[in-house]
């Protein structure tokens, strides 16, 4: 994309003669007591990237330590540790790390006073050294009494400058409570901290560029409709390009470190890359505000002016009153001329200059934009503003005389002031608009008043459709279920009134969550019995069709381990389903929080499993219901807890039933949360009792090790829990995959026992793995013989691509978690 600002070009700050360089070159790792001076290198293991000192070429006085790409052409600082503490000696400067691991920069004779740039942990702090990664993280490091690495006491990446590299994080860290973010630099030139700063909104799921604090510019993270080569869910940033082609993984992570948003290069295309070319997929934040892949601009917009999406991704400020929507500032060559009676001289240009010490192009940019004399100004790349103001008229260059380019204020036409033609043409001109409007007006009303009408047909047939569905004689279609010869019960169809006064209006204060179906919320009906009320959503990824499924099914359904639906409310568009109130919120709501995970001990999650296991049993082989029942949902949040913690399964609006001389099923609407679905449903749409068998393995692992089955990123190690599950087997592991709040409690050879049953119900053959009774069977009696295992569903699933997905038109796909995902470049 073009920019505006095409005379600002990036000027590297250093020139590095390579022979020279190569002498001076020290190793990758700089040990306590070691000194790397001005005309030395540290050099990543692969020479990637090289940190030393540079001083920038229009100001020689100033030293600054950065690091840049080693073999990239026309290079410049990926990272500066000291870009607001310029260390001005003429006689040079060295980097040490002293015997109590403080990492500072010290004038060389120790003139004046050194920058520190890691504090170290004192006298009580072990050996440390600084090593250059080729990542290109500074990293300050423990070394323990053998002589081996320990962990990491301080890095680069938790302090970025301007630039992005693959593998450095923009968020919050929930750690030390600071936020990763990056800052542009003043000018192209200065490298001191500038107005933008680029962050990470976690919430919102969007990259913001703020000037100042105030937001300038956002993108979302949006998900594509289809799947990446590997199986991982595809996503790109919104008016964002990537003008290189280069592809990268895109990642949102909400873990113990922190929200913060990470992307990455892809593997394959890095290791083929050209030495040169590994600056170039890193994104850089400039002095202007605009992103870059290193040189080339990615953001589809030159300049936003506080209108909001005027351009795309742009955000809204307050605006000045004499600005105009349609005003901007051109880069033209010419000169201000004063055309007033008071005029100094014919081409004298009247100016005003700002020489503050702080000030780069894009602030002069926004003062000359908020004050309301200012016709133009000139920012000439360092930090001082020329601005032009008053009675002053703009003469465009003739070409032949070269004048330095300004950017001048566009002002909106003048209007015509018409001539006698035009007048006539008036007088016509308003009946036709007054026409116009009262044709469109009818029109439109027409229209509405159809729309108004059938949507109020439809409604009344659904009401009508749905009262039915409440009748003792229609809780079940007969069509397809077998009744068991039991009395069948009448369901409660609750009055929208008595809902809305049980929830307070469905006010905030009374809500419980948000899931695919919609908002779930805590209500108390006037016999003070506690109700959860789930309230369709219109935006919601599901509808009347699993409205109807779970009115129609759980109500038939009576067990310790299921949840209860009490009844049900409908009117107009409004369409609920009431149950009993589970205090304890969902499963996941204590498993993956490190400030609840405590309260489950080892006997409190074997309960849950086998409550859960219990209710699978029921829906399988035991339901009042001759037929077979399959969940396709199964998952934490779908796991609810009562005040005893006892686990009753929730959600049946993805469910499916067939009869019990049916070995299974297929689909061409494919629904459930990606890491939970079996490969032959996820790959073929086929499901069967085995789906939930598959679902109930990966909750297993969940349950026993607290994380996450998506909470994995390495990029050559597993991508799952269930590969990290399998990993630990084969090394004879397994105990380290128990979750450490549980080491007082659990009994190893039962952990191994659980473990190896919910590796079993991952085979990635339907067939081999075991029914839901024999599951009961094996974590029940421990002289159960448990099976082989054979080959597990991740191990030839994730390079599967995703064509029968796409050619059943799967719908509903919805994730749990932001994942690993892969994004092509557009």
């Amino acid at each position: 994309m073009a920019s505006e600002e095409r005379h600002f070009i990036p000027t590297f700050l250093l020139i590095i003669i390579m022979s020279s360089f190569l002498s001076a070159a020290l190793e990758d790792t700089l040990k306590q007591g070691d000194v790397l001076n001005s005309s030395q290198y540290l050099v990543s293991a692969k020479r990637k990237y090289t940190l030393g000192f540079f001083n920038p070429p229009y100001d020689l006085s100033k030293n600054y330590l950065g690091i840049w790409y080693t073999n990239y052409r026309g290079n410049r600082s990926v990272w500066i540790a000291n870009r607001d503490g310029p260390i001005s000696n003429g006689s040079g400067l060295f980097l040490t790390l002293d015997h109590l691991g403080k990492l500072m920069i010290n004038p060389t004779g120790f003139e004046g006073d050194p920058f520190v740039i890691y504090s170290g942990g004192g006298e009580t702090q072990n050996t440390s050294i600084v090593t250059l990664l080729d990542t290109g993280n500074l990293v300050v490091r423990e070394v323990n009494s053998d002589g081996s690495i320990g962990s990491s006491l301080w890095e680069s990446f938790d302090h970025p400058t301007d630039t992005l590299l693959p593998g450095m994080k923009l968020g919050v860290n929930h750690i030390t409570g600071s936020n990763w973010s990056l800052t542009s630099w003043l000018t192209q030139d200065d490298p001191a901290s500038g107005p933008f700063t680029l962050e990470w909104e976690a919430k919102t799921s969007r990259l913001v560029i703020k000037r100042r604090g105030v937001p300038y510019w956002s993108t979302r993270l949006i998900q594509a409709n289809s799947l990446s080569s590997s199986g991982h869910t595809v996503f790109y940033l919104e008016y964002l390009e990537f003008n290189r082609g280069h592809k990268y993984i895109i990642n949102n992570f909400t873990d113990v470190d922190g929200d913060y948003f990470m992307y990455s290069a892809d593997a394959k295309e890095e290791l083929y890359l050209d030495p040169e070319e590994r600056g170039k997929w890193s994104w850089r934040l400039d002095c202007m505000g605009q992103m870059f892949e290193w040189d080339i601009a990615m953001m589809k917009m030159d300049f936003c002016y506080g209108y909001g999406k005027e351009k795309e991704g742009c955000e809204e400020w307050a605006q000045p009153n004499c600005r105009s929507y349609n005003q901007t500032f051109g880069f033209m060559s010419g000169f201000f001329k004063n055309m007033g009676p008071d005029r100094l001289q014919d081409n004298d240009e009247v100016s005003v200059f700002d020489n503050s010490t702080a000030i780069g192009p894009a602030d002069c940019r926004a003062l000359c934009w908020n004050n309301c004399d200012c016709l133009g100004y000139d920012g000439d790349g360092q930090t001082r503003c020329q601005y032009w103001a008053g009675n002053l008229t703009f003469i465009l260059d003739d070409g032949v005389s070269r004048i330095a380019l300004k950017y001048v204020l566009s002002k909106e036409d003048p209007s015509n002031k018409g001539n006698s033609n035009a007048e006539g043409n008036k007088k016509w001109i308003a009946p036709v608009i007054v026409t116009a409007i009262l044709v469109l007006f009818l029109g439109t009303f027409c229209c509405l008043w159809r729309i108004y009408r059938l949507r109020g047909d439809v409604q009344r047939r659904e009401e009508k459709h749905l009262l039915e569905l409440t009748t003792p004689d229609r809780l079940l279609d007969a069509d397809e279920l077998e009744n068991d010869g039991n009395a069948r019960h009448n369901i409660k169809v609750f009055s929208f009134a008595s809902i809305a006064a049980a929830t307070n209006n469905f006010s905030p204060e009374t809500k419980l969550g948000e899931g695919g179906f919609g908002p779930v919320y805590k209500g108390v009906l006037h016999e003070k019995r506690e109700i959860a009320v789930k309230r369709l959503s219109r935006n919601s990824g599901q509808g009347l069709v699993e409205f109807k499924n779970e009115l129609i099914l759980i109500a038939k359904l009576q067990h310790m381990n299921l949840i209860r639906l009490l009844g049900c409310c409908f009117q107009g568009e409004e369409k609920m389903l009431i149950y009993e109130y589970m205090p304890n919120k969902s499963l996941d709501s204590f498993l993956f929080d490190p400030t609840k995970n405590y309260l489950l001990d080892w006997e409190k999650r074997v309960n849950i499993i086998e409550g859960i296991a219990q209710g699978l049993l029921y829906l399988h082989k035991y339901s009042r219901l001759k037929v077979i029942l399959i969940h396709r949902d199964l998952k934490a949040s779908n796991i609810l807890l009562d005040e005893n913690m006892c686990a009753k399964i929730s959600d049946f609006g993805m469910a499916r039933i067939f009869k019990h001389d049916g070995l299974g099923a297929n689909t061409d609407r494919i629904v459930g949360t990606y890491g939970y679905m079996s490969p032959e449903y996820a790959m073929e749409g086929n499901f069967s009792e085995k789906s939930d068998v598959f679902s109930f393995g990966v909750l297993m692992l969940e349950t026993v090790s607290g994380r996450r089955n998506n909470s994995f990123y390495h990029v050559n190690g597993p991508l799952n829990l269930v590969g990290y599950a399998w990993e630990l087997w084969q090394r004879d592991a397994v105990p380290d995959l128990m979750d450490t709040t549980l080491k007082d409690s659990c009994p190893t050879h039962q952990l191994i026992r659980f473990i190896h049953v919910a590796l079993s119900c991952l085979e990635d053959s339907a067939a081999d793995r075991p029914t839901i009774p024999e599951v009961i069977s094996m974590l029940k009696d421990e002289t159960v013989p448990l099976p082989m295992i054979k080959k597990l569903a991740f191990l030839t699933r994730r390079s599967v691509i995703n064509e029968d997905l796409q050619k059943k038109g799967s719908e509903n796909y919805t994730v749990n978690g932001l994942s690993i995902s892969t994004m092509d470049a557009r």
